[in-house]
């Protein structure tokens, strides 16, 4: 069954998308149902006699108007859903959870952890592509009123989500580190425009938040609402590290282990560290891990895409820091770590130096050296890649740079070459893509690198494949 529409609105423009629809449907041999929910998908599939006659949607709903509902007992295991991880690192990972690992994770998260009520109303900026949607949607387990949004988070304003929260009257309101920084950066207060009387929670994901976006909220959202930071994976479709609302914030941190998740920090030996940056890890499994990956019989891509490093236990490819109050910090991904010198660092607390500067409205940081070098500053770059504020010109902003790295985190990170660039490539959902870029300067063909697809600008890779051109002639 596909269930489709035919075009959609994204900053203010319509986006057709009849010929992706026809030609998703010529690829599913056992298609049988076809339903639109627009007009310019009906007449796609109305003009193509190779596919089932379309069903509209609002014909479908009235038509059985009353009737009851059916449900058929399942076994625990029983795929639920089929994920598919953002295919910045390789082919997408096909995920199929069950409907018991998933039915009591997000119950558990979702009441204990989120503290939603029935009649509470939750949103979470999202579109269907990332897990934020399914864990969207079962607000419904707990009773809550689930607030969708067909729309930019940016426009017409930078403040539309925060429009939409009064609107709404929204208690519970998610997005992603990437826009909360991006309010922070155009100096929004939206206390200040809009009556956010009702919110009480503002949570982030995707990226670690900085501790200048947890003051941001406090100050510029409400002192009422508890700023959040968690952090997860489609891989499991909830997150490791989570809030409660029994416990404080801390800024920059995320306040404790997510219930029932084994999760430490490991050295690359295999022992548990206490308050020292090491792998994250699961120890033993949780509720809704894989039930399997599609088109994986013999389970060989699962095992090799998280146990073979640790066998027996779930390495998910993240730095972490467990302090002694139990509380938890992530330093970003442990496959794109700066290692200078025998000095390992996260790219986020890069980020937070970098980015507070006025003269940068983003970045990308990579090193192209391999971590096992014995001299990295033979074998590769730090490269800092910076999308330049309005006027700033790049040699000033060069010196502001290794400056404030300079005295801020270390000598031995300051950047080899800092370049100018229009736009950090970034997935779907707003990640930045550390890997896919060191992959492709260090000789990694584009299209084995990333898929384009998977990416929100797909445009903004051309620099970085140039830079590696062009390195290559030089070789």
């Amino acid at each position: 069954m596909l269930i489709t529409a035919g075009e959609y609105t994204a900053g203010g423009r319509r986006v057709d998308i009849t010929a992706t629809i026809t030609r998703a449907a010529a690829a599913l041999p056992e298609l049988h149902t076809v339903i639109t929910v627009d007009e310019s998908a009906t007449k796609a599939f109305t003009d193509d006699p190779t596919t089932p006659a379309p069903v509209r949607f609002a014909e479908l709903v009235e038509a059985h108007r009353g009737a009851s509902m059916a449900v058929d007992p399942v076994a625990f295991d029983d795929p639920l859903w089929v994920l598919h991880s953002s295919g910045t690192t390789g082919p997408p990972k096909g995920i199929v959870h069950g409907h018991g690992g998933i039915l009591l994770e997000h119950l558990k998260a979702l009441s204990l952890h989120a503290d939603l009520r029935e009649g509470d109303r939750f949103f979470w900026y999202t579109g269907t592509g990332w897990m934020m949607w399914n864990y969207l949607i079962s607000g419904l387990i707990v009773g809550a009123t689930v607030v969708l949004y067909d729309g930019s988070a940016t426009y017409p304003e930078p403040d539309a989500l925060w429009a939409l929260a009064e609107r709404e009257r929204i208690g519970y309101l998610g997005v992603s580190a990437p826009y909360l920084h991006l309010c922070l950066s155009a100096e929004l207060c939206p206390r200040e425009d809009f009556d956010l009387s009702a919110l009480r929670t503002v949570r982030s994901t995707g990226s670690p938040l900085s501790g200048a976006g947890f003051a941001w909220i406090t100050e510029c959202v409400g002192d009422h609402v508890q700023p959040a930071s968690v952090s997860g994976g489609t891989d499991l479709c909830t997150a490791f590290l989570n809030t409660a609302p029994s416990l404080p914030i801390w800024q920059g941190e995320i306040s404790c282990r997510t219930l029932g998740t084994p999760a430490v920090a490991l050295s690359p030996e295999g022992h548990i560290l206490h308050d020292e940056v090491g792998e994250l890890v699961l120890t033993a499994p949780m509720p809704s891990m894989p039930v399997r990956f599609w088109d994986d019989t013999d389970g060989r891509k699962l095992y090799e895409a998280y146990f073979t490093r640790y066998p027996g236990r779930w390495r998910h490819g993240d730095w972490l820091r467990i302090t002694p109050r139990g509380s938890c910090v992530l330093t970003g991904r442990s496959d794109a770590t700066l290692n200078r010198g025998g000095v390992r660092m996260g790219t986020s607390e890069f980020y937070t130096v970098v980015e507070k500067l006025s003269e940068v409205d983003d970045s990308l940081v990579v090193d192209t050296t391999g971590s096992s070098a014995p001299d990295e500053h033979e074998h590769g770059e730090l490269l800092c890649f910076v999308v330049l504020a309005d006027g700033v010109e790049h040699r000033d902003a060069t010196k502001k740079i290794r400056a404030t790295v300079r005295d801020e985190l270390s000598p031995r990170h300051l950047p080899d070459r800092v370049i100018p660039i229009a736009a950090v490539p970034r997935t779907l959902n707003g990640k930045k893509c550390e890997v896919p870029v060191k992959r492709i300067l260090t000789g990694t063909p584009p299209d084995e690198a990333v898929r384009a697809a998977a990416l929100r600008n797909p445009e903004s890779l051309a620099p970085f494949i140039a830079l590696a051109t062009e390195s290559a002639k030089e070789a």
